[in-house]
C-alpha cells in the first residue's frame, strides 16, 4: 500500500502515534491486566498478553524514537545542518541504540536468540565498502539485518526498502534523512529505478554497507509463479527455469543489484541469508508463533571485489547461482513448522 503524503504522514499519522503510545503507556497495568484475564480462554502460553505487549512496546518505541528526531531536527538548526556529517554520524548511532534496545526487549519477551555464522563483513573486507544482497523475508528479518550491520560490524548501511514502509513514522523521518531510497513496486520505471539505486552506490566509503533485496518483496507461492510467467513473457527461458527449482526465493531482480556493482566497483558482496523468522508476515502470523522461543540464523558469504564477475550476462547467472545456493541452505536450516493451535496443557 503506497504511503500517504509527507504532510500527512508528518502533521497527522507521526503525532498521532505519540499521542497513542502515551495513553497505552500510561494505562498498561489495566491493558496487561485485561489480557491476562483473556489468556485462559485463548490456547497457549500468555499469548494475548506478549501481543499485547509486543504492540505497546513498539508504539512506545517509536514514539521515543520520534521525540529523539524532533530534537536532532532541533538541534541541527531546524533542519538546517540535518545532512551535515556530524548528524548524519549523530542519525546512525541513534539507529544503533534504538534497535539494540528493540532487539533486547525481543530477546527478553519473546525468547529470540540471534546465531551469525560464516564470514561477517568485520573479518570478510575490513576498511572496504560492501554490497549486502539479502533474501526478503519480511521486516524482522530485514531489521535484525541492519541491526547487524550497525551494532555488530559498525556500518552505515544505504538501503533500497519498500515505500510501503513509510508507513511507519519513526522509520519514514529517519531513513528518509539518511541516504536510503524508497522505491514502489510497479510504479517506478526500470531504467529510473537502476538509475536511483546507482546514484546511490556511488562514493561508498570504508565503513559503508548498501543493503539491496533483489527479490522485491517476500516469497509466495503465486508471487514466484507470477514471477516466473513475466521471465517467460520477456523471453529469459533459462532463468525462468532456474526460478521453478527455487523452494523458498522468488527469483532475483538483477538490474538493482548490477547498477550498484556498476557504481561501486571497488566494494565487496556479502550474501545473507537468514531463518527463523520467516513465517512472521503479518499480526495473524505473530498471533500464531507465540510463544515465540525461536532461534534466527544469520549466513554470510564474502566475495571480494576481484571475485565479481564482469559482464552483464555472466553476473546475472552469478546471481542466480548464488540465489540457488541460498535456497539450499534455507532448506537445510528452516524451522519446524508452529500448529496454528498450540493445546494447552492439563
Amino acid at each position: 500500500m503506497a504511503p500517504p503524503p509527507v504532510w500527512v504522514r508528518r502533521l497527522v499519522i507521526a503525532p498521532t502515534v505519540v499521542v497513542l503510545a502515551f495513553v497505552l503507556l500510561t494505562t498498561l497495568p489495566i491493558w496487561l491486566l485485561l489480557a491476562l484475564a483473556v489468556s485462559p480462554l485463548v490456547p497457549g502460553r500468555l499469548r494475548v498478553p506478549r501481543l499485547v505487549f509486543l504492540v505497546i512496546v513498539y508504539l512506545v518505541w517509536d514514539a521515543v524514537a520520534l521525540v529523539s528526531l524532533t530534537g536532532l531536527w532541533i538541534a541541527s538548526g531546524f533542519g538546517a545542518r540535518i545532512r551535515s556529517p556530524w548528524f548524519q554520524r549523530a542519525h546512525y548511532v541513534l539507529t544503533g541504540w534504538f534497535l539494540k534496545i528493540l532487539f533486547w526487549f525481543a530477546r527478553w519477551s519473546l525468547h529470540l536468540e540471534i546465531d551469525v555464522v560464516g564470514t561477517d563483513p568485520d573479518t570478510a573486507l575490513p576498511g572496504r565498502p560492501e554490497i549486502v544482497v539479502s533474501r526478503h523475508a519480511g521486516p524482522g528479518d530485514s531489521f535484525t539485518l541492519i541491526h547487524g550491520l550497525v551494532n555488530w560490524f559498525a556500518r552505515e548501511p544505504r538501503i533500497v526498502l519498500k515505500a510501503a514502509l513509510q508507513w511507519d513514522p519513526a522509520v519514514d523521518v529517519l531513513l528518509n534523512r539518511l541516504p536510503n531510497r524508497f522505491i514502489s513496486p510497479g510504479r517506478t520505471g526500470t531504467a529510473t529505478l537502476e538509475q536511483q539505486i546507482g546514484d546511490l552506490a556511488t562514493g561508498l566509503d570504508h565503513n559503508d554497507a548498501f543493503v539491496i533485496f533483489p527479490e522485491g518483496g517476500n516469497f509466495t507461492p503465486r508471487r514466484k509463479v507470477s514471477a516466473i510467467a513475466r521471465l517467460r513473457d520477456r523471453g529469459l527461458h533459462d532463468m525462468a527455469a532456474k526460478a521453478e527449482n527455487l523452494r523458498n526465493l522468488l527469483p532475483p531482480k538483477p538490474g538493482g543489484l548490477l547498477a550498484a556493482i556498476e557504481a561501486a566497483p571497488d566494494a565487496g558482496v556479502i550474501f545473507v541469508a537468514h531463518t527463523g523468522l520467516d513465517r512472521m508476515l503479518s499480526v495473524a502470523d505473530v498471533w500464531r508463533e507465540l510463544p515465540m522461543d525461536k532461534r534466527l540464523v544469520m549466513r554470510f558469504w564474502s566475495v571480494p571485489p576481484e571475485d565479481v564477475p564482469t559482464g552483464e550476462q555472466e553476473r546475472t547467472e552469478w546471481l542466480y547461482e548464488w540465489w540457488a545456493r541460498i535456497d539450499a541452505w534455507i532448506d537445510e536450516h528452516q524451522p519446524a513448522p508452529r500448529p496454528l493451535w498450540t493445546p494447552r496443557a492439563r
